[in-house]
């Protein structure tokens, strides 16, 4: 398979605001661990990314209110993979998470996106999980992080949904997913954390494709994850961790010609894990239909 699809073309991008109830586990409910987070700094640092891709990038910023509920619901990547005009509806590998796609499925609907659905069809609580926090395209082919939260079977629905494209699993080493440890930071440059455990995701990863990536890496893992659009007017922008989050990685991205960087704070998530790209879905549609 040999397609080649223009990474970081978007239109729109997908988010949910954050919840009273962030910090929580939706696995019962009570507070994440012994992680001490602030709802309100959380809270601005989400209206603060919404507020460079509307405003900066130019993306039409579709924003589905927070449940209190569903307690993780913020971390949108997690529950839809979408190339082209298909959406594939995820599965978290936590049982309480999965009431999360209901309002995501119903936003790719109204978008007039193919909604390809991943569910209990494929197998009970042992069955196959995906989320999309452990799946990278680069515009010529799918990498899917087999970790914790993702697993062969759901690598293989995702395999079965975009036959257009190669798709191969990784291990996700060093990172609980694999957007923990890489992103895209161009059409053809990964962003790689320099651990040891990213180091031989990328090993493999280097195994498994006949195409010769850029790697561009910093020493923060947490400035591993990126968002690279390249924008309505053709521009290339950069979201990535400030300097304040990650001041040994600033001087990296600054090697990037002709980019518009825009340093992003994503403290409080990170906290629980998450990245700059686990609180966007991006998606290029041509037409609005909001």
């Amino acid at each position: 398979m040999a397609n080649v699809c223009p990474y970081g073309r978007f239109t729109h991008a997908v988010v949910r605001g954050i919840p009273e109830s962030f910090g929580k586990t939706a696995a019962d409910g009570h507070e994440n661990g012994a992680v001490s987070v602030d709802l309100a700094k959380a809270q601005r640092q989400f209206g603060c990314l919404t507020g460079a891709l509307r405003q900066k990038v130019g993306l039409q910023l579709i924003e589905i209110p927070p449940d209190a509920e569903l307690p993780e619901s913020w971390r949108i990547e997690d529950v839809a993979v979408i190339q082209g005009d298909t959406a594939l509806i995820a599965r978290p590998f936590q049982q309480q998470r999965r009431s999360e796609v209901k309002a995501v499925r119903r936003v790719m609907s109204e978008l007039n996106l193919t909604v390809v659905e991943m569910g209990a069809e494929q197998g009970g609580s042992a069955g196959a999980t995906l989320e999309g926090s452990d799946v990278l395209f680069t515009g010529r082919e799918f990498f899917v992080g087999i970790s914790s939260h993702t697993n062969h079977g759901g690598a293989e629905v995702l395999a079965d949904t975009f036959r257009d494209f190669a798709v191969s699993t990784v291990p996700v080493c060093g990172g609980s997913r694999l957007k923990n440890i890489c992103s895209m930071g161009g059409p053809d440059t990964i962003v790689f954390s320099s651990t040891e455990g990213a180091k031989k995701t990328l090993r493999v990863m280097e195994q498994l494709t006949d195409h010769r990536y850029e790697v561009l890496s910093v020493p923060e893992e947490s400035a591993a994850n990126c968002i690279y659009v390249k924008g309505p007017s053709k521009k290339d922008f950069l979201l990535h961790r400030p300097v304040e989050e990650c001041p040994d990685s600033v001087s990296a991205f600054q090697k990037l010609p002709d980019y518009s960087l825009l340093p992003t704070a994503c403290s409080e998530a990170s906290k629980l894990g998450a990245s700059l790209s686990s609180l966007c879905l991006l998606i290029n549609r041509k037409h609005t239909y909001f």
